[in-house]
């Protein structure tokens, strides 16, 4: 190993500014398994290679066996669009080499998270206690949370550490949840949905019908969901909280994709009730335009989680001294080490302002509700659902799967876009997820036209 060559140096730089320089993002195209291999072949062994040789097989051939999900003609799953700031700065992060799990190794770090962490609890109405960490995505989120929940409801309850216990999920619950219950060895009670949303009088039935069943099994959180992913529908906020309330539940809101919709004014009334949570997701690498892997993990009550997720250790007693000032991220999830992954986000809206993040986020909701207008126009289309958010579903009239999937690989190859089919009630239909702000009608159109 070596150290600083300021040549390499110059060569990465060099080329991660031609990189930022594209506008827009080229879509690509998924690799081919065989061709990839040949080119990596022998490529790591007991001798090193020049650095030019292994960066210009990166370049020539591994960045573009990629679809790149910041280009403004990626419409499928939930695009992704960090500015500019947060990816310079995300390079800041990494040359830093900071090791964010406590106040004693990284406070400067952790603070300016903190802020950040602050703005999304302030925007929520959780209260000024409220606080938590970035973690890596919306599953660490919902997982570390509920962890929490069971946690604080058996020792509530007079449990033991395995009694069992159920929390309530509404059956449109994102896939982390159902798989975060596994791990941590809940039963799920599952809600059914009211036109794909969970509402507060579903919930009140659930818990009322396992009543009558006289269950031993005690129910003691509910999830809700601000901004389902398939389709952008906000659950019953305020009705689950009140249900919450009633019951003493631990009431969590999984909004990993939806909830940069607080920053919306437009929108902002459907998010009612969120400020009853006692722990909440948002994943800036969707919505909030901040690079992989950013989640934040609020909590209304962060003793709660703290009491929950420390972990103890002999050579961790230096970074516990419960000293006034002391933060540590590793205290409020599952992780210990941590990279600090909330600071691109903080350069970014230092640098932009939250104003311009209400803009860009208004500006996908717009051409959600631009697109619904243009579909609901064309006879050979059917718009299956007015968007909540920035999620568009509608179908081709007189398709099958096969059509859409074979529509959606033209688009690919010709680069026009990136549009997967989704299911919806048993059906094959197509689907926009609009995140992008750069992402504009003219593209829609030329997209649309490819179904006629």
């Amino acid at each position: 190993m070596h150290d600083y060559d300021a040549e390499l140096a110059d060569l990465i730089f060099g080329y991660m500014r031609e990189r930022l320089q594209l506008n827009p993002v080229p879509l690509d195209h998924p690799g081919r398994k065989d061709k990839l291999d040949s080119v990596l072949a022998g490529l790591i062994g007991p001798e090193g290679h020049d650095p030019r040789r292994v960066l210009s097989i990166y370049d020539d051939h591994l960045s573009q066996a990629v679809i790149s999900c910041d280009s403004p003609r990626f419409l499928s799953f939930i695009p992704a669009a960090p500015t500019k700031a947060a990816l310079l700065f995300d390079m800041v992060v990494s040359c830093a080499s900071l090791q964010g799990i406590s106040w004693l190794e990284a406070s400067g770090a952790i603070a300016a998270e903190n802020q950040v962490l602050r703005l999304l609890a302030d925007m929520a109405g959780m209260g000024p206690q409220a606080g938590g960490c970035f973690v890596t995505g919306g599953s660490a989120g919902n997982l570390s949370a509920l962890v929490v929940a069971r946690d604080v409801a058996r020792r509530r309850l007079g449990l033991g550490a395995y009694d069992p216990v159920r929390i309530a999920v509404s059956d449109q619950a994102h896939s982390s949840i159902g798989n975060t219950l596994r791990i941590i060895g809940v039963e799920p009670l599952v809600v059914r949905s009211e036109d794909h949303r969970l509402t507060g009088s579903g919930l009140r039935a659930a818990l009322a019908a396992l009543d009558a069943e006289e269950s031993r099994i005690p129910v003691i959180g509910v999830v809700a969901t601000a901004g389902t992913t398939n389709a952008g529908i906000i659950d019953d906020l305020a009705g689950v909280a009140e249900v919450a309330r009633e019951r003493e539940l631990w009431f969590h809101v999984d909004g990993a994709y939806g909830g940069a919709g607080l920053f919306a004014p437009s929108v902002r009334a459907r998010y009612d009730g969120i400020e009853h949570a006692d722990s909440f997701v948002v994943d800036p690498h969707k919505w909030l335009f901040a690079p992989f892997d950013c989640a934040a993990l609020v909590y209304k009550n962060p003793k709660l989680a703290k009491a929950v997720h420390t972990q103890d250790a002999s050579y961790l007693d230096v970074i516990h001294m419960d000293t006034p000032d002391e933060w540590n991220p590793t205290d409020y999830a599952y992780h210990l080490t941590r990279r600090a992954r909330g600071l691109p986000l903080w350069f970014s809206l230092a640098v932009h302002g939250t104003q311009a993040y209400t803009e860009a986020v208004e500006t996908a909701l717009t051409l959600a509700r631009e697109t619904a207008a243009l579909i609901a126009k064309r006879p050979e289309l059917e718009l299956i659902r007015e968007p909540e958010l920035s999620s568009v579903l509608f179908r081709r009239k007189g398709w099958n799967a096969e059509d859409y999937q074979a529509w959606s690989e033209r688009l690919l190859a010709g680069q026009i876009a990136f549009v997967t089919p989704t299911g919806w009630e048993g059906e094959t239909v197509a689907r926009f997820a609009f995140l992008h702000p750069h992402t504009t009608t003219g593209i829609v159109e030329e997209i649309l036209e490819t179904m006629v």
